[in-house]
């Protein structure tokens, strides 16, 4: 990660002796140097979900597990934070494909997509948009050769250019408030309990 902040985009990235910070309390917690999908829930305070809303968390928590050995360990967990928290929008749109990709095998089609919408729905309340009309717009405006199928290129390019789109899908998809919510509980730890009212504005 190299000793000093770097930058790309405009973002800048965790530095060196923030990394630090947050291993100390990173092992403190996890002293196996691993977060289980269980602690990992119950530290964002979600546990007893629905099952839509359940099986969102699960997806989020397997694409930050890079090694899908079943656990978090630090670097995944740092490689998140600055993803989530600081990446570039590409970056972000990456994330987001992999996350919609239930399947695994490069593309996204109506199905996932909606279902994941529904899951999103489930965990963050009521959208502007039904999950049939959001997964209906995406399709409409970025899936040029009309095959019910979006590549990754596809999604990129096509999200990157209708902003309207790109606001909707961040707005939509983003779980970069719950990592701040992680992110801030562990700024307390040296600063002070966060108010209860301020954590609940990030969630």
């Amino acid at each position: 990660m190299g000793n000093s902040e770097s930058e790309a985009g405009g973002q800048t990235a965790v530095s060196a002796k923030e990394t630090y910070v947050w291993y100390r309390k990173f092992m403190r917690e996890y002293p196996s140097g691993l977060q289980t999908l269980h602690e990992f829930k119950t530290l964002l305070g979600l546990q007893g979900l629905n099952p839509k809303a359940n099986r969102h968390v699960d997806q989020v928590y397997n694409t930050f597990d890079m090694n899908k050995d079943g656990f978090i360990d630090f670097l995944e967990f740092i490689a998140a934070i600055n993803l989530v928290i600081r990446g570039k929008m590409e970056q972000k749109l990456k994330w987001y494909f992999k996350l919609y990709d239930a399947d695994g095998n490069g593309s996204i089609d109506k199905k996932e997509l909606l279902n994941i919408f529904m899951a999103v729905q489930a965990l963050n309340g009521q959208q502007t948009l039904t999950p049939e009309e959001f997964t209906d717009l995406v399709f409409h405006k970025i899936d040029i050769n009309n095959d019910g199928e979006l590549t990754l290129e596809e999604f990129i390019n096509g999200t990157e250019k209708d902003q309207d789109l790109l606001e909707i899908v961040s707005k939509s998809f983003d779980f970069s408030n719950v990592l701040k919510v992680i992110y801030n509980k562990k700024q307390s730890d040296t600063d002070g309990k966060l108010p209860s009212s301020h954590v609940r504005r990030l969630i």
